[in-house]
């Protein structure tokens, strides 16, 4: 056939074989889009802070950020201490060492709780009411002043027997004592702990749904935590993956599952010497979950490391490197979120993060810059593979690793184009990009 001869098609099926096929897989076309709607676009912050209910002050977020400072004057005073601790190149020593000292001047916490579970205990019901109302009052007058982290909220009690009625009151308390202050803020996230069953899930719905009628809110206003720490929230007696149904029973609402790394390993019976989010056992549980997680835009969180950086300062430098390798480990994993338990161990939380996103930046906007103009490289890129460099550096511009100017300079697209790549429609991760 001669160049530029149109070339005859052909076809044997009838038009209505097509529209049958269609109408038979239209409610699967609609399941799709209300289970997997995919990850939601909003900044996921890259900690979470734990604070005790009495312990919460309204200068706690730059009470830990001057910490944090005060723990790098004393046991890593540069750039090149630091690096020599943690192991960081002389490219990136510099920028990293840079970038952690302002991220703790300026943004120190991403995302606080304010605890009423297992660092706050059992107290006297007008305490924790006290404590509650005090919470609320407080966070109301942060996002109102400017003082407050981009996300704060509270861990309740569990939906457990014991204490249900103290958990349910003491959520109405602090949702109350944040309407009455003005309203709920949009950095607001709740945590459900120990969570066992689906029921208890739909019961932490449920609570929300009522809150929400009686306070005049739109319907799904209120999101929340699942955390895992249980291994009946992996497994479920039949066999089947109960925080698949955890996630369903959320109806929307559920935000995220967060890892109990101790919690979870006592449960199996793994001895406190060994009681690490790099166990066999947690890597297991946390599989399960960001695959029962995967598609459904509930982001999965890790847990955190009980060896504190305190003392002298080979034993911080000792708890630096520990911690410094967890979280690293933790996001070559997708685990981009995991708790931190102490002011020292910001340093090296934000240390992780921003050198793994600037050793990798150049490199992913690089390819993402081909993918986008259809240029040859070395690597065949789908579209699978832009929206996950895509998502990258947004992640990286999001914690303060990356500026949008460098980013731009070196991929030639701007924020907007690198969101359109992150989120794509579910028909353009079909096939090649070419």
């Amino acid at each position: 056939m001669g160049q530029g001869q149109q070339e005859k098609v052909a076809t044997s099926l009838s038009g209505a074989v097509t529209a049958a096929v269609g109408a038979s897989l239209a409610p699967v076309d609609a399941e799709l889009e209300r289970r997997y709607p995919g990850d939601p676009g909003t900044r996921q912050p890259v900690h979470t802070v734990y604070v005790p209910g009495d312990s919460f002050a309204a200068d706690t977020v730059r009470a830990w950020g001057d910490r944090a400072l005060a723990a790098l004057d004393e046991h890593a005073p540069d750039a090149a201490s630091f690096a020599a601790v943690l192991g960081l190149t002389d490219e990136l020593a510099g920028p990293v060492y840079d970038r952690v000292r302002a991220k703790l001047e300026r943004e120190p916490v991403e995302d606080l709780r304010v605890d009423f579970e297992d660092g706050y205990g059992p107290r006297p019901d007008a305490e924790e009411d006290a404590t509650a109302a005090r919470a609320a009052r407080l966070i109301a007058e942060a996002y109102e002043n400017g003082t407050a982290a981009p996300y704060m909220g509270i861990r309740m009690k569990c939906m457990e027997a014991p204490v249900r009625d103290r958990g349910i009151r003491t959520l109405d308390v602090f949702l109350t004592g944040l309407m009455e202050a003005g309203g709920l803020p949009e950095g607001l996230v709740l945590t459900l702990p120990k969570v066992t069953y689906a029921e208890q899930v739909t019961a932490m719905v449920r609570l929300l749904e009522e809150f929400e009628k009686a306070h005049g809110l739109a319907p799904g206003r209120i999101g929340f935590e699942i955390q895992i720490e249980t291994s009946q929230a992996i497994l479920a007696a039949d066999g089947t993956a109960t925080v698949a149904r955890m996630i369903q029973a959320a109806d929307g609402r559920a935000t995220g599952l967060h890892y109990g790394t101790f919690d979870y390993s006592a449960c199996l019976g793994v001895s406190a010497a060994h009681q690490s989010s790099d166990h066999p056992a947690a890597d297991h549980a946390k599989a399960i979950m960001q695959v029962a997680a995967a598609g459904t835009g509930v982001r999965v969180c890790d847990g955190s490391t009980n060896v504190l950086p305190v003392g002298p300062t080979d034993k911080v430098h000792d708890a630096w490197r520990l911690h410094y390798g967890l979280t690293r480990r933790a996001l070559a994993r997708a685990y981009y979120q995991g708790w931190d338990m102490h002011p020292a161990h910001i340093p090296t939380r934000y240390a992780a993060v921003f050198a793994f996103y600037r050793e990798g930046f150049e490199q992913a906007a690089t390819r993402l810059s081909r993918y986008a103009g259809h240029a040859p490289g070395d690597v065949l890129d789908e579209p699978a593979t832009a929206k996950a460099l895509s998502g990258y550096l947004l992640r990286g511009l999001d914690c303060g690793a990356l500026d949008l100017a460098e980013v731009a300079r070196a991929s030639g697209l701007t924020r907007h184009e690198l969101e359109n790549f992150a989120r794509p429609r579910r028909g353009d991760l079909t096939g090649s990009g070419r």
